[in-house]
């Protein structure tokens, strides 16, 4: 009498499994003890491996595919020093309401519940846990599946954010029957199921916006993020409702768009009456909704997926609870009924602020001088990008972020990412890798010098995999400027950065293409080259030192009569 063994399976194959059933088409990671054979396994199944160089560029580039994509991306890291690496990423994640999965190796438990010094020794869970939507560990072979579906459903339902999967190795290597181990994983469906508001909520809103003399509708990144881009256009365009894009919703109509309010935004802010928020929250961003930012009359009007958001700063008068789809939707529907008209007094004057600023603007960006100030830079690279509307825009940085977000102008949606809602630094290369991976569309990161500082290693990264990413570094010699000078000693000031650097030879190192360039000419005709090659470029923007403001300068909220004790 023969017997024959059932063929077994293991822990690494089954996550792999439950991934790919779930239609993951790229993880972003570093590898290590103990998830390099996760890599390897997932390349070998058809799932896109992408090695960063850092373990928080990684979890960014998964963040950033969430946004353009509206599925989960999943950042792989070893336990404990890398599972630390991404933590940043996936908190930025989470509080720019992005969805991806971090899933990480980790160490035994009995070491780490007892502090018995074990390998990277760490209690995860625990750890992740206030950085995220949600945090889950595995402790058994056989939850693999329901542990990643729980993960991927959590990421994307919702209010949409980061959310840590904890993976023990010993569970990865756990053996098991293949033929039970099927059954154990599945597809999940409907992650994210349309969620519609109340024809009472509707009605009460339109109401609103109807008895108005200065409406206004802000766009956050959530509209973007919603990819509503049809329903928005039609609801605001056939109500004539004068619009603020946020950062990263420029583009859902094109910034040049008549009803767009963007070059008069503190003005449309000051004085709005009834004010329609899609997808925008009344955080640090919108001044918390408060004078003298805005008007203290000011009504509100919300439409958020989570109603926990509502009246977290101000209250709101007509909450609009559902999915920016189905919202949208209704709002259209219904409008008619309500007959908004915008008072022409308030669509002239903010009509005649913009011109004014636009005008303004355009005067500063005429000047020439040399060295070059941010605004006569990216005036020639402005110039470049409006004839190539398929370009993604990454900014990030102090005065780079805030100079290009008034400079140059986006005719697509989701084209431009940056810092967004958290402000942290870091987020601009590993966004240019997702843009890259998943649009196949050459990408411009326009980054300040000390940004780049610190993700500038996935220059390896992009090089190593061909992608067609342009980094234009903002290079003025320093934090916000370069010109500061230490009196107490012979070091470097705090704002300081070496002066001179050649940032284009880092990317030479590894084959890529670089440019100097020292005059909007130079930068224009390195900007074109680059674009047309379509392969790994960075141009160096030598800047003025004395470009650029210094935003992290508080000393003048302390009261004069205070006296150091070190001079005292």
């Amino acid at each position: 009498m023969s017997t024959t063994e059932a063929p077994l399976t293991d822990g690494f194959h089954l996550m792999i499994d439950a991934l790919k059933v779930n239609g993951v088409a790229t993880i972003y990671g570093v590898v290590g003890i103990p998830i390099t054979d996760l890599a390897r396994l997932a390349q070998a199944s058809g799932i896109r491996y992408v090695g960063c160089r850092h373990e928080a560029s990684a979890g960014h580039a998964a963040a950033a595919t969430g946004f353009l994509t509206k599925q989960p991306s999943i950042c792989l890291t070893a336990s404990a020093p890398g599972f630390l690496n991404a933590l940043p990423a996936l908190a930025n994640a989470t509080v720019n309401c992005f969805p991806m999965v971090q899933i990480s190796g980790s160490g035994g438990r009995g070491f780490a519940d007892l502090q018995r010094g074990g390998y990277e020794e760490l209690d995860q869970l625990a750890a992740a846990r206030p950085f995220a939507k949600a945090a889950y560990r595995i402790a058994h072979v056989g939850d693999i599946g329901r542990g990643v579906a729980r993960a991927l459903r959590t990421a994307a339902s919702g209010r949409p954010g980061g959310v840590y999967l904890d993976i023990p190795g010993a569970v990865l290597t756990q053996a098991v029957d293949a033929e039970l181990a099927a059954t154990t994983y599945w597809r999940i469906t409907e992650p994210a199921p349309s969620q519609l508001p109340s024809m009472e909520a509707v009605d009460r809103a339109l109401s609103l916006l109807a008895e108005a003399e200065r409406p206004l509708v802000v766009l956050g990144k959530g509209a973007a993020y919603a990819q509503a881009d049809v329903q928005i256009r039609t609801f605001l365009e056939a109500t004539r409702l004068p619009y603020l894009p946020m950062p990263m919703a420029k583009g859902l109509l094109p910034d040049d768009h008549p009803q767009s309010v963007a070059a008069a935004r503190a003005l449309a802010l000051a004085k709005a009456d009834v004010v329609l928020l899609v997808g925008a929250r009344l955080n640090w961003l919108l001044g918390h909704g408060e004078p003298p930012q805005w008007s203290p009359d000011v009504t509100f009007i919300q439409v958020d997926i989570d109603a926990g958001e509502l009246d977290s700063n101000q209250p709101i008068a007509a909450p609009l609870i559902g999915d920016i789809e189905s919202v949208t939707t209704a709002l259209i529907e219904r409008a008619p009924i309500h007959r908004l008209a915008v008072p022409p007094a308030w669509r002239d004057e903010l009509h005649a602020h913009r011109a004014s600023n636009v005008a303004t603007m355009q005067r500063q960006l005429d000047e020439n001088p040399s060295p070059m100030k941010f605004e006569n830079a990216l005036r020639a690279v402005r110039d470049v990008l409006a004839e190539r509307p398929d370009v993604y825009l990454v900014n990030e940085g102090a005065n780079t972020l805030d100079v290009t977000r008034n400079v140059i102008d986006m005719q697509r949606p989701r084209r431009r990412l940056d810092s967004g809602t958290w402000s942290v630094m870091g987020i601009g290369l590993g966004y240019a890798i997702a843009a890259a991976i998943n649009s196949g569309d050459p990408v411009v990161c326009i980054t300040g010098d000390g940004a780049f500082g610190f993700s500038g290693m996935e220059l390896e990264t992009i090089c190593r995999y061909g992608l067609a990413i342009t980094v234009i570094v903002m290079n003025n010699g320093g934090a916000y400027r370069g010109d500061e000078v230490n009196l107490a000693s012979a070091d470097p000031s705090p704002t300081e950065l070496a002066p001179s650097a050649h940032h284009e030879h880092l990317i030479e190192a590894f084959s890529g293409v670089g440019y100097h360039a020292t005059n909007p000419e130079e930068l224009e005709s390195a900007l074109r080259d680059a674009l047309n090659a379509r392969a790994p470029t960075l141009i160096d923007c030598v800047l003025d030192p004395s470009a650029g403001s210094d935003s992290g300068d508080l000393t003048h909220l302390s009261p004069k009569s205070v006296v150091s004790p070190a001079t005292a």
